[in-house]
Parts: C-alpha cells; sequence; structure tokens
C-alpha cells in the first residue's frame, strides 16, 4: 500500500483522544500496512495513526533502521531526568523546538497477532516513543512546549505556508 498524507495541524483528528483497538480485521491489517509504508519515507522517525486520518490507537516507528508497529500502545515506564531535545513533527512541517522528554521510554501493546509486545529505548527511540503516544492522546509536541516557545511556533504555524 502507498504511504497516506500526513494531516496537518489545525486538522481536528490530531487534537482527538483515539480510539482502542476492540478486534484485529482486515481494517486494522490495512490500517498497520499503511502506517508502516508511510513511516519508509526518508526523515521520518514515526507515524501515529491519527496523523493519516485514523482514530485507532496505532503507531509505527523507523528509528536506526528497525521498522516497526505498536497496537494499544500505552507508556509504562520513563526513566532518566528529563532534558531538553529538538523536536519536529511531520504535522508540523518545518518547526524544530526543544522538548522535555525523558532519554529512556517503554511502551507496551499488541501486535496483529493479538500477542503481547514492548517496545523500549532510549534517545531517538524514547523521544519517538514519547511523541507518538501523545499523538493518540491528542497532544502536539507544540502542547509541550514552554509558554514563550509556544507563542513563538506558533506565530511560525500562522506564517507558514502550509496553514
Amino acid at each position: 500500500m502507498p504511504e497516506r498524507p500526513i494531516r496537518l495541524f489545525g486538522d481536528p483528528v490530531l487534537k482527538t483522544v483515539s480510539e482502542p483497538i476492540a478486534s484485529i480485521d482486515d481494517r486494522v491489517r490495512g490500517l498497520v500496512a499503511d502506517l508502516v509504508d508511510s513511516v519508509k519515507l526518508p526523515g521520518r522517525a514515526g507515524v501515529a495513526a491519527a496523523q493519516i486520518g485514523v482514530n485507532l490507537r496505532a503507531f509505527s516507528y523507523n528509528i536506526d533502521g528497525e521498522i516497526g508497529y505498536v497496537l494499544n500502545p500505552v507508556i509504562v515506564e520513563l526513566s532518566g531526568e528529563p532534558e531538553l531535545v529538538d523536536e519536529g513533527c511531520l504535522s508540523v512541517p518545518g518547526l524544530w523546538y526543544a522538548t522535555q522528554r525523558y532519554p529512556f521510554a517503554r511502551v507496551s501493546g499488541i501486535d496483529l497477532a493479538g500477542s503481547a509486545i514492548e517496545v523500549s529505548g532510549f534517545g531517538l527511540m524514547a523521544q519517538a516513543l514519547q511523541h507518538e503516544t501523545d499523538h493518540l492522546d491528542g497532544l502536539l509536541y507544540l502542547d509541550r512546549l514552554d509558554r514563550e516557545s509556544r507563542r513563538a511556533a506558533m506565530k511560525e504555524v500562522r506564517e507558514s505556508d502550509w496553514f
């Protein structure tokens, strides 16, 4: 399946809490295929279902050549001292802002067979797990910025050619 277009800031689906996946069917299998195809493009670390217009709890990731997905992800562990890391988002193209993230994250969920899985990592993987889970909770990284940075980001959004 081809990659799906990414929804941009302002689309209501990005601010909606995603629904848990109740059963694995052809629709969910198709969603996973679309998420994996969409995350394979250069420069993409993760894609949440909400970003392709689907209100279900699923995301894909592509970190250091490791491509995968998680259905019904839940952050089960965050550790280390939160630090500011440069962060961007496919749904807010062209903007990069320092965002507080934990250096380690662990997510649990299920795969297409309904089996329990865990994905964890440090650095970029930890950041991606937190970022994509936020999307499924209706949050954008801009929501995590301090007041001054958020004001500057919103000014950039309003002045962008895509908004």
